[in-house]
């Protein structure tokens, strides 16, 4: 019987064999490009759904009664004023901490003010339950008993301190992502104010309006837009409007605006032209930041040129000659 002829090898392995799996792994990756390209959902259509579910039970007279949806909300206050006390008792909860969470829940995109207690409580539990859970596992148990006393003591309070930067890291994350989105229809949701103004609508209702033309394509902006037009129709100072707006957004070119609508209020400026300057402000900035991003491109792709691209085009181009003279040498031997 004839034995079967052995591909080329290279350092021992079969370059057929490797070829195969990587062909079969890049196969694979295709599809799953594929079904994720065709996958694609609409953010809003979650959203949209959600609306008209509670339009048809409007319609159909399904709601909540008044006392129920009462005794949730008391529920919830009952729970945060739990909380307070106990952080109250603790001597661990000020004022100060406070507002500040508040502040950050709100540009994060929270409505709910009541949460800040929460995310102070879990500042003050999440290193008890998971530091004290790692301590038991480095100290308890012989986990990690090959290791140094020093690495041991390193990740135990590696542990504390991420643990109780957990709350503060989740909401910088939500903040960060809003104010980016927020950021990139500034520009757009300007050039409607100005048209707005033009057309000699009032701030409040430009505000309506730029809500609702850019609410499927800026969700977070809309929003934002939705409720200073909201605040600015209740609130007897339209100043504390335009404030807030600012505070619940962590951008410097919100703060813009709001100085902008201020003195505008306050002074009787042109509004249309002011918002102009400030939206070509805002473009070239934006332009400059994908220029910057753009020149930082080379150092990026340094890395995964060196890792990744170099070895698989050495492979390439000096896998056949390898093959042939790794051949040659066996042959020769032989």
């Amino acid at each position: 019987m004839m034995e079967p002829t052995q591909g080329p090898t290279l350092l021992g392995v079969d370059v057929l064999w490797v070829a195969t799996i990587l062909s079969a792994i890049a196969a694979g990756a295709v599809f799953v490009a594929i079904y994720a390209a065709l996958s694609v959902r609409d953010p809003m259509a979650k959203r949209v759904k959600a609306l008209n579910d509670r339009r048809e039970q409007l319609k159909a007279g399904i709601t909540a009664s008044t006392s129920k949806r009462r005794a949730k909300l008391v529920q919830k206050n009952e729970h945060a004023d739990r909380i307070r006390t106990l952080l109250e008792s603790l001597k661990v909860l000020q004022d100060s901490q406070v507002k500040e969470a508040q502040t950050k829940l709100l540009q994060a995109g929270i409505r709910k003010k009541e949460w800040a207690v929460g995310v102070i409580f879990g500042r003050l539990i999440l290193p008890l339950v998971i530091g004290g859970f790692m301590v038991f596992v480095v100290y308890g148990t012989n986990t990690f008993a090959e290791w140094s006393a020093l690495k041991r003591y390193g990740l135990v309070a590696g542990t504390f301190i991420l643990s109780y930067k957990a709350p503060d890291i989740y909401l910088k994350n939500k903040i960060t992502k809003r104010s980016d989105a927020i950021r990139k229809g500034l520009p757009d949701a300007l050039d409607l104010l100005v048209i707005c103004a033009e057309a000699g609508l009032t701030v409040d209702a430009a505000f309506h309006r730029v809500a609702k033309e850019l609410g499927k394509a800026y969700p977070e902006l809309g929003d934002e837009f939705a409720l200073t037009a909201i605040e600015l129709g209740f609130l007897t100072d339209r100043r504390s409007a335009f404030e807030n707006f600012a505070n619940r957004v962590a951008l410097d070119e919100v703060k813009g605006i709001v100085t902008t609508m201020v003195q505008t209020e306050k002074y009787g400026t042109p509004l249309a032209s002011a918002l102009r300057v400030l939206s070509a402000e805002f473009r070239n900035e934006r332009m400059m930041r994908a220029e910057e991003k753009a020149a930082r491109l080379p150092a990026i792709m340094t890395i995964p040129l060196i890792m990744f691209i170099l070895p698989v085009l050495f492979i390439v181009i000096l896998g056949p000659a390898a093959c042939s003279i790794s051949d040659a040498f066996l042959n020769g031997n032989i």
